[in-house]
């Protein structure tokens, strides 16, 4: 391809937490990416802004583990632009603070390909800001610095010392050497220090101390990814505690993290309604929603749906998928007229909504059984169209229908599969005990969750011993049934099957949890 036709190579910030401080012209560049080149911190909702074909790519340095060499970063965005793929190498925070910029622009510069860089929002200065900590003030700071604290002999400590404000990152394993080093070259150990983990995420924490106490306050904590700030502006954060406590200490689920097992697609509208109660959140997909086998079937059925008497949907990725296959054929919401359309959940109604379309029906209770149980008319002869999961979801619906004289046409519309891997930083929160409550909002999560969990703690019991101490939570009747048979237990159960029952349903179990706790 001659190399006036290739695509520039993006080079984007991703801002220090999750996706709220992207901005929006990173945004724009993620969602028409072919190629995702990105780093391991990277909040996966970023990452879903891609579009699904895109090929994403992690390379992610991570502190004492395993890491991918800068030099076949460089190879890999200078294979992937020279194929005239619109290439988007996404860092965390800002590209050019500490973000190893230089090696690929060279390798790009290099090779003739041109380059675009998109600024990110750095966790130097975020992360105090999210921690009420400004970096100058008039009164107490007229100068802050920036460092790593990677290497701490490169550094002019002396110099350093003087300064009003210090921001060091990646500098959590290296907290007492930094200390000392200051100590030595004249700070006061009674200057405040900050260390401020997770930044810019609902598990964000925050430890505040001296140069004399700060060692021993965070001790046998892992405190990594976490930025420090050193100075008398650190003193501010107590006013802002102060300001801010009110506004979250009383929520019901101040104080409890979460983690999510549902898809990256699918996990927002859950992690919103839990921030709103006041609760941290983690991301642990253990489900990944895929096109069909073969959309074959479903196309079949859409070139006749003047043959139907109903349409059945039972969750958002089945209205997704039938009305994404509607557009494929230039078809929208007429091509529906004469056909009911019955729905089980206000979320797959409220899909439908955002379609145009109103559902004819949809039962009391948000579980298929009671969709055959309250039908609103007989079934005898009538023909119905049942875009689904392609396989492992409950036959009952199907079924049932059949018993009563319905003629069912089941077609695949989606696949739901375990994903290939789990996050680190969801696997050290489960092993560190930082999770309060785990979620389960199908049968299929709760399986998934086991078999992405087994390689690391080898049987069932051995993952289930674990746990202990950590609330298991389920959306309805039969994923709490797959909670019980692989746990033995399900400590939480949603009356309503929804994410709004499922949230109210922790909401209750902490009351009562934090009623009976000893004082």
């Amino acid at each position: 391809m001659e190399r006036s036709q290739l695509q520039p190579v993006f080079i984007v910030g991703a801002g220090p937490g999750t996706v709220d401080y992207l901005t929006l012209k990173a945004r724009d560049a993620i969602a028409a990416a072919d190629v995702l080149i990105h780093d391991a911190l990277v909040d996966p909702r970023v990452l879903a802004i891609a579009p699904t074909a895109c090929v994403r790519i992690d390379v992610g340095k991570r502190g004492g583990g395993d890491s991918t060499p800068q030099s076949k970063i460089d190879a890999l965005l200078v294979q992937h632009a020279l194929a005239g793929r619109r290439v988007v190498r996404l860092k965390g925070g800002d590209p050019f603070v500490f973000g190893r910029s230089r090696s690929e622009l060279t390798a790009l510069q290099a090779a003739g390909c041109s380059v675009e860089v998109v600024p990110g929002v750095s966790s130097a200065i975020a992360a105090p800001a999210l921690a009420g900590i400004p970096l100058t003030d008039p009164e107490l700071s007229g100068s802050f610095v920036v460092l790593t604290g990677h290497d701490l002999d490169r550094h002019d400590w002396r110099a350093i010392a003087r300064l009003d404000t210090i921001v060091v990152l990646m500098g959590a394993r290296n907290l007492e050497g930094i200390v000392s080093r200051l100590v030595q070259h004249g700070c006061n150990e009674r200057v405040p220090i900050a260390v401020i983990r997770e930044c810019g995420r609902p598990e964000q924490q925050v430890w505040t101390g001296t140069l004399a106490t700060i060692a021993e306050q965070t001790a046998d904590i892992d405190l990594s990814p976490a930025v420090i700030a050193i100075g008398k502006v650190v003193r501010l954060h107590e006013c802002w505690k102060q300001l801010h406590a009110p506004s979250t200490a009383n929520l019901p689920l101040s104080g409890l993290t979460v983690l999510i097992t549902r898809s990256e697609q699918q996990s927002d509208t859950f992690a919103q309604l839990l921030s709103d109660r006041g609760a941290g959140y983690i991301d642990l997909p253990a489900l990944e929603i895929r096109p069909p086998s073969s959309w074959r079937a479903l196309d079949r059925s859409i070139a006749h749906l003047s043959e139907f008497d109903w349409l059945i949907l039972t969750s958002g990725n089945g209205v997704d998928a039938f009305w994404e296959r509607l557009r494929k054929r230039q078809l929208d919401a007429r091509s529906l007229a004469g056909i009911k359309i019955a729905v089980v959940g206000k979320k797959t109604a409220a899909v439908l909504r955002q379609c145009g379309l109103q559902p004819d029906f949809m039962p009391s209770k948000f579980v298929a059984d009671a969709l055959v149980a309250e039908f609103p008319e007989s079934v005898i002869g009538k023909r119905i169209l049942f875009p689904r999961v392609e396989s492992g979801g409950r036959e009952i619906l199907v079924q049932e229908l059949g018993n009563r004289g319905a003629i069912v046409t089941e077609v695949p519309a989606y696949q739901s599969g375990c994903p290939q891997a789990i996050s680190p930083g969801a696997l050290q929160a489960l092993q560190q005990k930082w999770v309060d409550v785990i979620t389960f909002a199908s049968s299929k999560t709760v399986q998934n969750f086991c078999r992405l969990l087994l390689p690391t703690f080898e049987t069932q019991g051995a993952l289930n011993a674990a746990l202990d101490g950590i609330a298991v939570a389920a959306i309805g009747p039969q994923t709490a049934w797959t909670c019980r048979s692989l746990f033995g237990r399900c400590d939480v159960e949603a009356t309503e099957h929804t994410l709004e029952g499922l949230t109210d349903a922790i909401a209750d179990w902490a009351a009562r949890t934090r009623k009976h706790a000893p004082s």
